[in-house]
């Protein structure tokens, strides 16, 4: 445990939304839901107006409309969503080597890595304070702040610190910190870990310090129950790692109906191996094993695996493997999600020359099209994440969050940037019945007025995300030494 609070948390706040507020004039000060906007749509986030009806992430979207009917409830853009958080990302770059992102909105920094000679609880408040400055001034978003002398302290403060916040809890004082808070705040003490703690009768941190370390060991275990009562006697030794490493790249796919027709579900998973592929190639990586993954009608969930001779980020190879996967499970009564994933990921491929001869015989084989409806994706929810995200975050996890749908332009789903020949930039409030409703507006411009137009409107085309904060804007704010001194912020 350090004698300084230098570790930093960052939790950027109600990060998907409140991105979508700052692009949206219209919005603000308004409650915004965003996720997949299908019958089994899931939350990805939602604005603080909307969690005041009791909306939160991972919640079905049809549950959120009926908390806060008058929401807006838009689809993920998450090309906007990435682009920011590289902004984030970069900023922290600047304070520290030593900078572990958990997912796109969200991330720890070690002070003390960046300038040892200055690693006090003065320089990490002013440090703090001039950090969620300068992400304002870049984004105009606003990100909570939390320092101690562990990770697991220092995201506790920022959770307390939000939204819009900075906390310091200084070294000392962890245990009368954490007495009150449930078991479920300390790190690896999951929905299960806490039924079996609150079976016998343990809810709080304080009654797991006070059953003792012998009890948990014999509750979960010699590894397990020394590592929840290390947590919650306040000692928490893990680095703050850089670069951590993804251990699997995933797509999937919720649908509104269940799928029956057997070719329908052979050329989704066609469609997301390609998609997996490609973000395995974005990524400059590759990986060895193939994952298929079946949620059927009754929501029980199959996994299939295959691992290859050697890595791979070939489309073609990924296919094929998913394809002989999909033969071993069968589907005749409906399948709701589907997903492929690829594992054991390297920064290299080593194609086996026998799949590469398969591929090549295959290569005028085409996937037959099928006709229905597309599909609204399914969410798994990650601090930002992801999960920690994204999510994330990173990504947040597997490619899974709600809204990214193949069709999505052309659906004209709401939230989604439209350009208009004559009026201009704006986003889809809404369509159907051969119409829809665009809202003309500019992040740095006032709410903007509303229009309708069919759908095939030869004026009317997608658009490209206008930059949240114009150029050249909030470039003078510094984190330096002589840098300013920080207002007076919370010390818990």
């Amino acid at each position: 445990m350090r004698g300084q609070p230098t570790v930093l948390h960052l939790d950027m706040d109600a990060f998907y939304a409140s991105v979508e507020q700052a692009a949206k004039p219209s919005l603000r000060g308004k409650p915004v839901i965003v996720g997949g906007l299908g019958p089994r749509g899931v939350v990805a986030t939602a604005s603080y107006e909307a969690r005041r009806f009791g909306v939160h992430s991972a919640m079905p979207m049809a549950q959120a409309r009926r908390l806060a009917p008058h929401a807006a409830c838009l689809v993920p853009r998450f090309g906007v969503y990435r682009g920011i958080s590289e902004t984030v990302m970069r900023l922290l770059a600047e304070l520290s080597p030593l900078v572990e992102p958990l997912s796109l909105d969200e991330a720890f920094v070690d002070l003390a890595a960046g300038d040892p000679g200055a690693a006090t609880a003065d320089e990490a408040l002013r440090v703090g304070t001039l950090l969620r400055a300068r992400i304002r001034a870049a984004t105009g978003l606003t990100g909570s702040v939390g320092l101690a002398g562990s990770k697991m302290l220092a995201k506790i403060a920022s959770e307390r610190a939000k939204p819009d916040g900075l906390e310091l809890i200084p070294p000392g004082g962890e245990r009368d910190l954490l007495a009150p808070l449930p078991v479920r705040t300390l790190p690896g003490v999951g929905p299960a870990t806490a039924e079996t703690l609150r079976r016998a009768g343990i809810g709080t941190i304080g009654e797991t310090l006070r059953a003792g370390e012998d009890e948990l060991l014999r509750l979960l275990g010699k590894a397990h129950g020394a590592s929840v009562f290390a947590m919650a006697s306040g000692v928490d030794e893990r680095p703050v790692v850089p670069d951590r490493d993804t251990k699997s790249v995933s797509v999937e796919d919720t649908f509104d109906v269940d799928v029956t027709d057997r070719a329908r579900v052979r050329f989704e998973v066609a469609g997301l191996a390609d998609r997996c592929a490609r973000r395995l190639r974005e990524a400059g990586r590759s990986g060895r094993t193939v994952v298929l993954k079946v949620r059927r009608y009754d929501f029980t969930t199959l996994t299939r695996s295959e691992t290859l001779r050697g890595p791979t980020d070939d489309p073609a190879v990924v296919r094929e493997a998913a394809a002989r996967l999909l033969e071993l499970v069968d589907t005749t009564e409906g399948v709701r999600l589907l997903g492929v994933g690829v594992s054991g990921l390297a920064d290299f491929t080593q194609e086996d020359l026998f799949a590469q001869a398969a591929q090549a015989a295959r290569a005028d084989r085409t996937v037959p099209a099928v006709h229905g409806a597309q599909p609204v994706h399914g969410a798994q929810a990650g601090p930002e994440r992801p999960a920690g995200e994204d999510a994330g975050a990173a990504e947040p996890s597997p490619e899974s969050t709600p809204g990214e749908g193949r069709a999505a332009a052309r659906s004209w789903l709401p939230g989604l940037d439209v350009a208009h020949a004559r009026l201009g930039p704006g986003w889809v409030q809404g369509s159907g019945l051969g119409r829809v409703t665009v809202r003309f507006e500019r992040p740095d411009s006032t709410p903007g007025p509303v229009r309708t137009f069919s759908v095939d409107d030869p004026e009317l085309a997608p658009g490209e995300p206008l930059p949240l904060v114009p150029d050249g804007e909030g470039s003078g704010v510094l984190i330096g030494p002589g840098s300013g001194e920080p207002p007076e912020v919370p010390v818990g």
